[in-house]
């Protein structure tokens, strides 16, 4: 599987319960933090969701 940078640009206020909770089991917790992940299936559709605050760069 191939392996993405994800890291969080946009503040995560006025967000939905949902997109925070798929923030933080990707592991974000803060603004510009960063994570590195396996891009599978489950974890795109997590990115998907949340694809207006961050930024993704594959490595």
């Amino acid at each position: 599987m191939a392996k993405v940078k994800v890291t969080q640009i946009k503040s995560k206020c006025g967000s939905t319960k949902r997109q925070i909770a798929n923030l933080v089991s990707l592991g974000i917790h803060r603004m510009h933090q960063s994570v590195e992940i396996e891009l599978t299936p489950v974890s795109a559709g997590m990115i998907e969701k949340v694809r207006h605050l961050v930024k993704v760069e594959e490595i």
